[in-house]
């Protein structure tokens, strides 16, 4: 019994100073993680569907702002990027698991998601918008008293949904809405008249339906929800991290880079300190 109990104190033990290691290895920031590896790498996590900020192009190449802005920071930095695609609803969950080293990708900065996160500074502004059928009938939110809406999960939309009900939730069908792992999924169930509006960004909304030639077949409806800066996040000791990356992207913007990436993707300079 005695050799037992020794046995079992011993592997108590073991167990505990495994648990100190994993907890040190968290809580050390990623930048000096980086500066120690002889090939200096960084995992983003982004939806590859969210054009134009970053999405899965057809010949398999990772494309949109948001890739060739984080691209430019890190050139900077001597550092590569990975970009690794996440399911958008547990993008909080993988980043602090250390699956990925950051969330960026048309990523809202709101004070709930603040409360898991270390945010940089803005690069963007978007506004959520309602996309409805151009025969639809619906020019403003109250039209769609009764109808159904469709919204990606774990979007701000989402989140503004919940947070300002007298916009959307206490007046469309069953005061809830469909939740969808993409976007383009809620085309497809808009399309089909499944739903008759969908909540989404803007700048996802104006690039989709320009490049699938279905502008005339849709309009968007402003909503009275705030609107929102889109901006990097990373775990909460990473706070070297995230002033590198405000660095860069102020001094992209200095000397015209940032403004190329953003002419080549919104026609427009998109920095928010203009």
């Amino acid at each position: 019994m005695k050799i037992l109990k020794r046995i079992s104190l011993i592997l108590a033990s073991i167990l505990v100073l495994i648990s100190l290691s994993a907890c040190q290895q968290t809580a050390k920031d990623t930048w000096s993680k980086i500066q120690a590896e002889k090939n200096k790498t960084i995992t983003i996590g982004f939806d590859d569907t969210f054009v134009p900020m970053g999405f899965k192009d057809t010949d398999g190449t990772y494309k949109g702002f948001d890739i060739d802005l984080a691209n430019a920071v890190f050139k900077k930095y001597g550092i590569t990027v990975k970009w690794q695609p996440i399911n958008w609803a547990m993008k909080e969950t993988e980043l602090k698991a250390g699956q990925i080293d950051l969330i960026w990708n048309g990523y809202t900065k709101t004070p709930e998601r603040e409360k898991q996160v270390l945010f940089s500074e803005p690069y963007m502004t978007n506004k959520q918008v309602l996309v409805v059928k151009a025969t639809s009938g619906i020019t403003s939110t109250a039209d769609m008293k009764g109808k159904a809406a469709g919204v990606q999960s774990g979007s701000s939309g989402f989140d503004d949904f919940s947070a300002y009900p007298k916009v959307l939730k206490n007046i469309v069908k069953g005061n809830t809405i469909t939740q969808y792992s993409t976007f383009d999924l809620g085309f497809i169930d808009l399309k089909a008249n499944k739903i008759q509006g969908l909540l989404v960004d803007s700048t996802y909304a104006n690039y989709y339906l320009e490049k699938s030639g279905q502008r005339k077949d849709y309009k968007l409806v402003a909503t009275e929800y705030p609107n929102e800066e889109f901006a990097v996040g990373a775990r909460k000791t990473d706070k070297t991290l995230i002033a590198k990356i405000n660095s860069a992207i102020n001094s992209l913007h200095a000397d015209g880079e940032f403004q190329k990436i953003s002419e080549k993707w919104f026609g427009k300079d998109v920095f928010p300190k203009n």
